[in-house]
């Protein structure tokens, strides 16, 4: 007996296939009247497409246009910013006339020009207490030796090796510093910032004072860097205030045989025709610190600088800002190591939050739907 697959005409897995797709759609349109259901799909679409560029691109015509506008008043308001920042640095150059006579007399006492009163030289310290006391239980035991000591203690002249200290001290310079550096930053005596004349574009020079010295004839060597305090035409939205753009060194008028920014070499030249072998020497340049007095050009004919050089103008500018915004001002913390003890404190601690921050969000990525309120 023949098998009959078919039923009225119709094959049974048709007949099958068309009853669940009934059922299917059945289930779908229930789903779909699920509010709940309804509102997890929109969430899901919201986050796929939703950006904010998106966002604004479907808005009316109308509300664009008035968002144009708002972004008119974003540029007058990054001029009127822009001026703040000019007279923020009226305000630099008159309070650096205040500094500068303290720091004339700081340069007196490093040098060992003048000499501290003893009021000028008294200071207490946050440890006195426990001080005075091992100094007096050592007084006690070995008073004629202190004497004794007292009396041979060397006292030279100010305060040796101050600004070279600071060079050692800070590792931003001290990776500039060669060894052949060392013994002519000895020679440093003072560091001074100056600020450009009012109605001049916005600078500022770093003065760098050295004694007599067997290296080079300058009594001063300067770094002048340029400043620009003005919203950018192509982009005016990303002023965040000065800048710097561009700076100038200066000549070194070394002394024969003491620049240390070029070391001469010798290579060998062999003669195409005769094969004979001469040697000859040539000066190229040198790692130093003084080149820091040579810098690189910021481009100014629309051509842009290479990777490495960008990250070179970078660092120069960086190096400029931290000598007027923390060394020169702050010198004999950064000579006795406070004020980098600080820097460091302060950067552990922003890395401290950063850390508590990401713990935060994996806390929030394991348990969502708990909420601790805080008292």
């Amino acid at each position: 007996m023949a098998d009959n697959s078919f039923s009225d005409g119709v094959p049974s897995d048709a007949a099958e296939a068309a009853k669940n797709a009934s059922n299917t759609e059945q289930l779908t349109d229930q789903v779909m009247q699920n509010p709940q259901v309804l509102a997890a799909l929109q969430e899901r679409l919201d986050n796929v497409s939703h950006t904010p560029s998106s966002y604004i691109e479907t808005l009316p015509k109308a509300v664009k246009r008035r968002i144009n506008a708002l972004k008119q008043l974003q540029v007058r308001c990054a001029h009127i910013e822009a001026k703040f920042y000019e007279e923020v640095h009226d305000l630099e150059r008159k309070y650096a006339a205040l500094y500068q006579p303290l720091f004339d007399k700081r340069r007196e006492f490093i040098t060992g020009d003048v000499e501290p009163t003893d009021a000028e030289s008294e200071w207490h310290s946050e440890n006195e207490e426990e001080d005075k006391l091992a100094g007096d239980m050592k007084n006690k035991v070995v008073i004629a030796e202190k004497e004794t000591a007292t009396a041979e203690e060397p006292n030279p002249k100010g305060i040796p090796e101050f600004w070279f200290t600071i060079f050692r001290n800070v590792d931003m310079l001290s990776e500039l510093v060669q060894e052949y550096d060392e013994p002519i930053l000895k020679h440093l005596q003072d560091i001074k910032v100056k600020f450009s004349d009012p109605g001049q574009p916005m600078s500022f020079v770093l003065e760098f004072h050295f004694e007599p010295n067997d290296y080079f004839t300058n009594s001063i060597l300067t770094k002048t860097y340029k400043m620009k305090s003005e919203p950018d035409k192509a982009d005016p939205f990303s002023f965040e205030g000065p800048e710097i753009v561009d700076c100038d060194g200066c000549t070194i008028d070394w002394k024969k045989g003491k620049n240390v920014t070029v070391k001469t070499i010798k290579k060998k030249q062999k003669h195409k025709g005769r094969g004979t072998v001469r040697t000859i020497t040539k000066q190229v340049p040198n790692e130093s610190f003084f080149n820091f007095f040579s810098p690189l050009k910021a481009s100014g004919d629309g051509e842009s600088l290479d990777e490495d050089s960008e990250f070179t103008l970078a660092s120069d500018f960086e190096i400029g800002h931290f000598f007027r915004e923390r060394i020169v001002p702050r010198a004999v913390l950064y000579f006795t190591g406070e004020a980098i003890e600080d820097d460091d404190n302060f950067e552990e601690g922003e890395e401290g939050e950063e850390e508590e921050l990401e713990g935060d969000e994996e806390g929030e990525d394991e348990d969502d739907a708990e909420i601790n309120p805080k008292v």
